[in-house]
């Protein structure tokens, strides 16, 4: 049975604890006689044992300003929030009680300010089919905004809202950008206005992050993003937007978010601001990623091709008249590289081709049988059926 002590009355154990806990309090040089209590350590020198570490001694770190809060400051202002309402039909409406003919849907994102005169970068996904669009900055100020453009391809939009001498956030260089560097994303994630969230830049060049098809090298980053943040800049230590969030893929316990890199961005918002859309090159091929299995498995079933057992991008199919076909290209030709640059998966074929121009020359190696060669071929302007 446990014995039982009044209040206040402190054991041996506790007197010396209490003591020490008013020496550090203090912060003076204190001496504390120790009792003989079982179970405490006792005083006095002890042997040097084996050294664990030779590193010098660290540094103390300087007291100063938080990076994260400078960065806020510079960029935060310049971050909206983008509401829109979507107009759709109701099949039932008017019938059997089905609601009205036409039904309204809400939708809510985020955005940025790149120009004082109003010009704002978001996610072509945060504005698309919205037939009215509003833009909050974070002062209260509120205005009308308007779809210069949108590109699904890259999920980059341009909106334009008239004013003049509004906030902008500095663009930064993404192709400077590092696996390890901070990264913060700034935006209006589950209706939560001026949300700041921290993290690293997990890795860059992403290619097949959300699935195939995309021409985007995207940057990953563990910093918290949530449905609201897409077309919200990520941001440097310096304050520089580095990407705009679009995606995250969650698991349990976890979740990963991704950003289009800002030089793309700025590439894609350039062209919506000259021409009312984006240009990309089409060069008319099917892609497969290869594998040494799939290479066995054809090898053994076909004998159109004879592909090597190794891990690269295998053409499937040509499409008649395009600038593949017109150059020469072939299904069971391998793709090494595309304008110089060597590529493993069909995303990265994509990624490599959308750095090109459309009718300017592309040089592509590829492997035929026993053989390399490099063709060139201009492509062409892709269709949106394409």
């Amino acid at each position: 049975m446990t014995p039982h002590r009044a209040p206040g009355l402190l054991t041996p154990r506790r007197r010396v604890l209490a003591a020490t806990g008013l020496c550090g309090l203090l912060l003076a040089s204190c001496t504390i006689p120790l009792p003989n209590i079982p179970g405490l350590p006792r005083g006095g020198p002890t042997a040097p044992g084996p050294r664990v570490s030779d590193a010098p001694p660290a540094a103390p770190l300087q007291v100063g300003s938080n990076f994260i809060v400078k960065a806020v400051e510079k960029v935060g202002p310049a971050v909206v929030r983008i509401d829109t309402v979507k107009r759709v039909i109701n099949p039932l409406g008017g019938l059997f009680g089905g609601g009205p003919s036409i039904q309204q849907q809400q939708g809510q994102g985020s955005g940025f300010i790149t120009r004082s005169d109003g010009v704002i970068l978001t996610n072509a996904h945060v504005v698309e089919g919205a037939n009215e669009v509003s833009v909050t900055l974070p002062d209260g100020r509120s205005f009308n905004g308007k779809v210069l453009g949108a590109d699904p391809l890259t999920d980059i939009a341009v909106v334009r809202v008239v004013a003049q001498k509004l906030p902008v956030a500095p663009l930064g260089d993404s192709s400077q950008v590092r696996p390890g560097e901070w990264a913060i994303a700034i935006g209006n994630p589950l209706g939560l206005d001026n949300t700041v969230t921290a993290g690293i830049i997990s890795a860059i060049q992403r290619t097949n992050a959300i699935g195939e098809g995309q021409r985007v090298p995207y940057i990953q980053t563990d910093a918290a993003v949530n449905p609201g943040n897409s077309g919200g800049p990520l941001i440097n230590d310096r304050g520089q937007v580095i990407g705009v969030n679009t995606a995250i893929r969650q698991a349990p316990g976890a979740g990963l978010s991704f950003a289009i890199p800002i030089n793309l961005g700025k590439q894609i918002a350039a062209q919506i601001l000259e021409k009312g859309r984006a240009s990309h090159p089409y060069i008319g091929v099917r892609l497969q990623a290869l594998t040494p299995r799939l290479a066995r498995e054809i090898n053994a079933t076909s004998s159109e091709c004879r592909l090597p057992e190794i891990d690269g991008v295998v053409v499937v199919e040509v499409l008649k008249d395009s600038p593949a076909a017109k150059a020469g290209l072939k299904p069971c030709d391998l793709i090494e590289t595309v304008g110089g640059k060597a590529v493993k998966n069909p995303s990265e074929v994509q990624v490599a081709v959308d750095q090109g121009k459309v009718g300017q020359p592309l040089s592509i190696s590829i492997k035929r049988g026993n053989s390399s060669r490099s063709i060139s071929l201009e492509p062409a302007e892709l269709r949106s059926s394409e």
